[in-house]
């Protein structure tokens, strides 16, 4: 049981990290994020190498950090254009329920967090972004005013509500792209809050502080007042990017099992979100166990403790109780006063029976808690049970996933086979016209010919009638010998 269930109280940094990651760049782990023209292109890991992106030379393709950083990019590149578009095309100052802007938001939030140092409090783990914002006051003057208005500001209680609020204001001010450019060139600070290899302290970074230049033709109306900034949830919305099914070519059959594939793909995602939520009740569930179950083995010691104490006494007792005895009878024995004695050994008695008492009842709690453990130790292996349970199923749902995906993927090879059957068929159709065509032309000059043919022997059959020629003799002597 103590090699199962650890002593300590507290979860290990290793689970709350990857638990942490996985929440908020679930995105990033299983797809690959990459720019078709104006359109976000999603692809699963598995699948680049079939169609492979041109990498740079000095990363490894299979390094998820350097994955994120790139897929970061790529959503910061789309949201920066789209903003862009959208707000000239809308020709209007914009405002905070502008979903393109709320977007363009989230996508920096997730930017500014990735590669973060997790820094330990007595409340847990702090990860906020805010300490790095704090620095461009040192190094640019100018954003104490902004700084002093986040500070100001009623209802922000954190520091994600608080870099929230920074970069809504440096966006008003357009100075964003300034401010990120400044805090980037000082790495040597930024080691202090990031990764060596987070994005604000690699190239990506560089890359995204210039897109931001752009964001200056913006103008930004945003009350932060009556705002929740503190609680939101920043979460990408990858429809707004992704291409529409009115672009696609394929046939109205194929585009009807794709999407009954999504919609089974969908729900087997959902189902499994389900089943991680679980999986995560059960090992808090289990946490929780291993704290009582720690908090039971430390009293367990202390009454085994107890127990060696009062087991001491009860023998130091009847070595007291023995000793009085003896005495007793050589008192006897040499005619000495015997009702002192008598007294003592009856106190002994007395104590020595209180003494047995108490070791019974500390013996019977033992027993409970033993059993109590033992049910413990049950209820841990059903626990385990069905977590083995769950995890089988999450590897036959994978299963599943990676099922539709083949189908997908033949779905996708029958429709580039039919599409190049239709096209050679439309090039038949359109060879087999024009010798129709062709053939219509002949027909009508052939009819035109004999038309005229007719006139001719028409014209010379009168004219022989009056000379004195018989028809069929005209008719056998002029008519070509084809007809």
């Amino acid at each position: 049981m103590a090699d199962l269930m650890p002593q300590s109280d507290a979860p290990t940094p290793t689970t709350d990290k990857i638990t942490q990651a996985a929440r908020e760049t679930i995105y990033l782990c299983n797809f690959r994020v990459s720019v078709d023209g104006e359109w976000l292109c999603l692809r699963e890991l598995n699948d680049i190498s079939l169609t492979p992106d041109p990498e740079p030379a000095h990363e490894d393709p299979k390094d998820p950090i350097a994955i994120e950083r790139l897929n970061l990019m790529n959503m910061a590149k789309l949201s920066i254009k789209g903003l862009i578009e959208s707000a000239l095309n809308l020709g209007r100052t914009l405002d905070s329920d502008y979903a393109p802007l709320q977007q363009f938001f989230v996508v920096m939030e997730h930017c500014l967090k990735h590669g973060l140092k997790t820094k330990k409090t007595f409340l847990g783990q702090n990860k906020s972004f805010w300490g790095a914002l704090e620095l461009v006051e040192k190094l640019t003057p100018e954003a104490g005013e902004i700084t002093a208005s986040v500070k100001d500001l009623p209802g922000l209680k954190t520091p994600l509500g608080r870099g929230r609020a920074w970069l809504r204001l440096a966006l008003m001010q357009k100075k964003l792209s300034d401010y990120m450019k400044t805090i980037i060139n000082r790495k040597d600070l930024l080691s202090e809050f990031y990764e060596a290899n987070a994005l604000m302290m690699e190239e990506e970074g560089a890359v995204i502080a210039g897109l931001l230049v752009g964001l200056n033709v913006i103008d930004a109306n945003l009350c932060m007042k009556g705002e929740d900034l503190d609680s939101q949830v920043g979460v990408i919305d990858f429809s707004m990017y992704l291409k529409d099914g009115g672009h696609s070519t394929k046939t109205a059959e194929g585009d009807g099992q794709i999407t009954a594939i999504l919609d089974q793909k969908n729900y087997v995602e959902e189902l499994n979100r389900h089943l991680s939520a679980s999986v995560n009740n059960l090992q808090a569930k289990v946490d929780a166990m291993e704290k009582s179950n720690s908090k039971l083995t430390e009293e367990l010691a202390v009454a085994n403790n107890r127990i060696i104490t009062l087991q001491e006494d009860v023998e130091r007792v009847k070595e007291e109780s023995s000793y009085q005895l003896q005495s007793g009878r050589q008192v006897s024995r040499g005619g000495g006063d015997g009702s002192a004695d008598a007294l003592v050994l009856g106190e002994a008695r007395k104590q020595l029976k209180e003494e047995t008492q108490l070791r019974l009842d500390v013996e019977k709690e033992l027993e409970v808690q033993i059993g109590m453990k033992q049910e413990m130790e049950l209820s841990m292996k059903m626990m385990e049970k069905d977590m083995c349970e769950k995890q089988d199923a999450l590897v036959e749902l994978r299963q599943q996933l990676e099922d539709l995906r083949a189908l997908n993927q033949q779905l996708a090879h029958k429709s580039q086979s039919s599409e190049a059957d239709a096209k050679q068929k439309s090039e038949v159709i359109s060879r087999l016209e024009e010798k129709t065509n062709q053939m219509a032309g002949t027909i009508k000059l052939l009819e035109s010919r004999w038309t005229a043919y007719g006139r001719e022997m028409t014209t010379k059959f009168m004219g022989n009638s009056s000379g004195g020629h018989s028809c069929s003799q005209h008719v056998n002597c002029t008519l070509p010998q084809n007809l």
